[in-house]
């Protein structure tokens, strides 16, 4: 005999385990079903590894023996980063006192690391999200010339400045399209935008220096000064809190670290992940549009070489950050952590007389330290 109707399938259902109470309706929630050991409590914000893709990890439940132990581990697993840069500060203090203890080594440091923050928290956008931007260096090597070819033509700082936001978020929009519509890696489409970029830089400046022309009222803007430290140091950790307020409080937060952790699931969720993506790399060019302005009004030129340098240092930073705070998942914390450890740990040896290759040197091997450590901290997520 026929099952009646919307019943088909009722016997499954029953050898699955499902059942359904006389006059209930059906629910519309999904049903779960779990694999042992697995931890169902964590959200998929809380488990995605945006900086290494791999499957989403089990975590199996902490034997009651260890629970005790961790009490004492001093959180050696997420503020090693502390440790390490109090262990900096205390080496060269004893190594070079009479040049590093002083005050204002502590300014210049806050105030030239800056910028490279700002960009470095632009890239925790998309690297939570899965995907990379390679070309935020440029974009903000693109508005820096951009802002300074506007003055020197007679536009206003603001239009100047405002005519950089709408170049980087064109540039942006462009990443998006290709990654998103054209299926092309991330890491291919941002590296060729990067270099695109740098022939624009070329283009806009005509290969010159630009150093004239600037409004004056524009940098005095990006000199002035509030405790001793360049306004530019303000208005970074105004963006850092922007940054992290909405990563960490809102859904769009909660989106982006589960499109970069599992997509697929996150698709299942109901997640937009094409949408996520995309705009996660308008936000980053924004965000490097915006450092682009800040830093023409901190140095008062223009160059077609001046915004490669930050390559490096900006995602050495994010990554070596993401070993720290929330082990496993990039954030602006930990970024901001590792950006002012890099930095210390860089003047402290030159201050000691080493070489100018110094800051290469040991940003190079930060970004593969770091790597290595969030790949580690990914795995034990």
């Amino acid at each position: 005999m026929n099952p009646p109707a919307g019943t088909t399938g009722g016997s499954r259902s029953s050898s699955e385990g499902a059942s359904t109470a006389p006059g209930a309706a059906p629910s519309s929630e999904p049903v779960i079903v779990p694999t042992p050991g697995s931890n169902l409590h964590p959200s998929p914000a809380e488990v995605a590894n945006p900086v290494v893709e791999a499957d989403l990890a089990t975590t199996p439940e902490t034997p009651p023996g260890e629970e005790k132990g961790r009490r004492f581990s001093l959180g050696m697993d997420r503020f090693s980063g502390l440790y390490v840069w109090a262990a900096l500060i205390v080496v060269f203090a004893i190594w070079v006192p009479d040049t590093f203890l002083r005050l204002n080594n502590v300014t210049i440091i806050a105030g030239n690391e800056a910028i490279t923050a700002m960009l470095a928290l632009g890239i925790i956008i998309p690297l939570a999200a899965g995907v990379f931007d390679l070309s935020f260096a440029g974009v903000a090597g693109v508005s820096v010339a951009v802002t300074a070819w506007g003055q020197v033509n007679g536009y206003s700082p603001f239009i100047a400045a405002l005519m950089a936001l709408v170049v980087a978020t064109i540039v942006g929009a462009l990443n998006g399209f290709v990654v998103v519509q054209l299926k092309v890696n991330s890491f291919i489409a941002t590296l060729g935008m990067s270099s695109l970029l740098v022939a624009a830089e070329y283009f806009i400046t005509d290969g010159k220096q630009i150093v004239e022309g600037f409004s004056e009222g524009f940098l005095t803007l990006g000199n002035t000064q509030i405790l001793g430290i360049p306004l530019p140091f303000y208005a970074m950790l105004i963006l850092a809190a922007v940054i992290y307020v909405v990563i960490e409080y809102l859904p769009i937060g909660r989106y982006l670290y589960a499109s970069g952790g599992n997509p697929v699931a996150a698709r299942l969720a109901g997640v937009r992940v094409d949408r996520v993506v995309y705009g996660s790399l308008v936000a980053s060019s924004l965000v490097a549009g915006i450092t682009g302005v800040v830093l023409a009004a901190r140095i008062g030129t223009a160059s077609p070489d001046i915004g490669p340098s930050y390559l490096l240092p900006a995602f050495s930073a994010v990554f070596l950050g993401s070993t720290q705070i929330k082990p496993g998942r990039v954030n602006v914390v930990g970024t901001l952590i590792a950006i002012y450890l890099l930095a210390t740990g860089v003047k402290g040896l030159q201050l000691a007389g080493a070489p100018t290759y110094t800051k290469d040197l040991f940003n190079g091997l930060a970004l593969i330290i770091a790597v290595a450590l969030a790949a580690r901290s990914a795995r034990k997520a």
